[in-house]
């Protein structure tokens, strides 16, 4: 008896497909704040929500623009473009705020807009280039999205520790 297509093609198939290693990835939070294209491991963004009452405070880095109540907790509200020298905030019914955490550290981060979740393999993160948009000692890397759409990569924890020390030596 003559056999089938599907019996001869199983007799030569491999018992078992090769394995393929999955590529080392990592999450990042991707938003926009001006100019910039800026991403935080995901791990530090507990959450987004709307920019409410920012209640200034006298006599603390301009970067901190000043504090807001959310859930039971008064959030340092930061500037990132302040804080890197890139200008200021404009705050307009449509600015967000992420919830920054690194460690005990909590604030909250303006951002324009959010451009959401993305995964990068880790083997895609180029070095942080020496004259970039951000102060190199706070970024993990760049990564390249194609047509100039280059995403800074930021070590937050990093950035939250050097803003509470610059905050605390005023």
């Amino acid at each position: 008896m003559d056999s089938t297509p599907l019996q001869r093609a199983l007799k030569v198939a491999p018992e078992r497909a090769p394995a393929i290693k999955p590529r080392p990835e990592q999450e990042f939070f991707c938003f926009r704040l001006g100019d910039l294209r800026l991403g935080v491991a995901s791990e530090n963004v507990r959450e987004v929500l709307r920019v409410g009452l920012i209640t200034p405070l006298p006599r603390t880095p301009a970067y901190i623009m000043g504090v807001t109540g959310h859930r039971g907790e008064v959030l340092p509200v930061v500037d990132l473009l302040r804080f890197f020298g890139k200008g200021e905030s404009r705050i307009s019914p449509r600015t967000r705020l992420f919830v920054a955490v690194s460690g005990s550290f909590t604030a909250g981060v303006v951002m324009d807009t959010v451009s959401g979740l993305r995964r990068i393999p880790i083997d895609e993160i180029l070095p942080a280039p020496l004259s970039g948009d951000v102060s190199g000692e706070h970024v993990l890397g760049v990564v390249d999205g194609g047509k100039s759409d280059v995403t800074t990569l930021l070590q937050f924890p990093r950035v939250l520790e050097t803003a509470r020390q610059r905050a605390v030596l005023r």
